[in-house]
């Protein structure tokens, strides 16, 4: 007769507590934000005078807030690579233009100049072409967004499989050699192959003549029209939004899942993670990947913002001024990524001009401060350096490990102690 000892049942800490503003104020506090964004714009705004919207205009234009979001979903694919895996990429600027591209190659009369015998070239795949370009190769919208992301994570994986065995410095190298390889391909791919019969990208003419973005059953809806051109500036900024809160989504539930566990364990400490099982070659190509498909999305969004795709557009310093809102916003915090890309596309388009206006004004000075943006840019980024290094609203982790005292501070901490405990037993000594 064998007897069997119970087990003790398993005792589970109770999960930490979280007031319902601490676990969705920043989410409802977007929504409200952009509701009322959208609100002002359509209905109120129209209804001011002339002299008002002017001046509105010219500091909050609806042109530079569509294209403030998207500079905030390129942020968030940055935050990606760089918050959450801890992998410097001084190149990202060439996902951005690939994801252009594909919308120019799939969105636009442009497939027809590819090549001689393509010149007759008509396809469409629920394609919503502007009136008058029908030809080229014409996919919905909503289908190419798909096809980018996608285009992208495999170009993430390919750029990412022989540099990622590199570090540090060595990593943000080779990254930057990247960001400048595939801008100068596009301003020189206008006469590809043997005897230049190939035109990959029209070269500095860029892309023009974006398809219109399709409403689908939206359309039902009264005041929706069926397709979103380029002038309908608050409908843009519906489905920017929609984007963007989409990147914000899935940059939250991939934080708490088992991989994004695995990149913050890459980025805290990659020999320790290693020795834990976590595979580092396959978990950092999948923050490429993930961080190529958020800039895939944010290029056929950005083509369908101007209407065409320019390779001036991604020159090196773009990717500068997206590590700094991912820096200056705080490293690996979604929230403070998204402010910190919200905030610095304003200043980068509109804001310096406008305070550069007002200080002008007041001092009577002529100085031209958009022109200086770069120098602003550097100012800022060395004072948070100094008396804010985590960012405006830090991850918690990061904060923890960013306030820490040195460990210079920390040995002489524990020297004074010692002494004032060595001078405490001597006094007690003499008693």
């Amino acid at each position: 007769m064998s007897t069997t000892t119970p087990t003790a049942p398993v005792v589970r800490p109770p999960a930490p507590k979280t007031s319902f503003l601490a676990r969705f104020g920043w989410p409802l506090g977007f929504f409200a934000a952009g509701v009322l964004v959208f609100v002002f714009n359509q209905w109120i705004l129209p209804e001011t005078s002339t002299e008002f919207q002017n001046g509105f205009g010219s500091w909050l234009p609806m042109t530079a807030v569509n294209e403030a979001l998207i500079w905030a979903i390129f942020a968030l694919g940055l935050n990606i690579v760089v918050g959450y895996s801890g992998l410097l990429d001084l190149g990202y600027v060439a996902f951005w233009g690939i994801g252009g591209y594909v919308a120019g190659w799939l969105m636009a009369p442009f497939a027809n100049q590819v090549h001689p015998s393509w010149a007759n070239l008509s396809f469409s795949v629920w394609g919503n072409p502007l009136p008058g370009q029908e030809r080229g190769i014409h996919i919905n919208f909503w289908l190419v967004l798909i096809i980018a992301a996608l285009v992208c994570a495999v170009a993430g994986v390919i750029i990412g499989a022989p540099t990622l065995r590199l570090k540090s410095d060595y990593l943000a190298l080779v990254t930057l050699g990247f960001g400048e390889i595939l801008p100068e391909v596009f301003r020189n791919g206008e006469r590809v192959g043997p005897n230049g019969e190939w035109n990959i990208t029209n070269g500095t003419k860029g892309i023009i003549g974006m398809d219109q973005i399709p409403t689908g059953p939206f359309q039902y809806i009264p005041g929706v029209p069926e397709t979103i051109g380029t002038f309908d500036l608050n409908l843009k900024f519906i489905v920017f939004g929609l984007m963007l809160a989409l990147a914000m989504f899935v940059s939250l539930r991939i934080r708490e899942g088992r991989l994004g566990r695995a990149w913050l364990a890459i980025r805290e400490d990659e020999l320790a993670a290693s020795m834990m099982g976590v595979p580092l070659m396959r978990i950092k190509l999948s923050a490429y990947a993930v961080g190529a498909a958020f800039g895939g999305i944010g290029g056929v969004l950005y083509a369908t913002h101007i209407g065409g795709v320019l390779a001036d557009r991604f020159n090196f310093s773009v990717s500068i001024i997206l590590l700094a809102m991912v820096v200056l916003g705080g490293m690996g915090n979604v929230w403070g990524v998204t402010v910190g890309a919200l905030l610095l596309a304003w200043i980068n388009s509109t804001g310096l001009g406008q305070l550069g206006n007002v200080w002008n004004d007041v001092t009577g000075a002529e100085v031209n401060f958009a022109s200086h943006n770069f120098l602003v840019f550097g100012a800022i980024l060395v004072l948070f350096m100094l008396f804010r290094r985590e960012g405006l609203i830090p991850e918690a982790r990061t904060r923890q490990v960013l306030q820490e005292p040195e460990r210079g501070e920390i040995e002489s901490l524990g020297a004074d102690m010692e002494g004032t405990a060595e001078d405490t037993a001597a006094e007690g000594g003499k008693k």
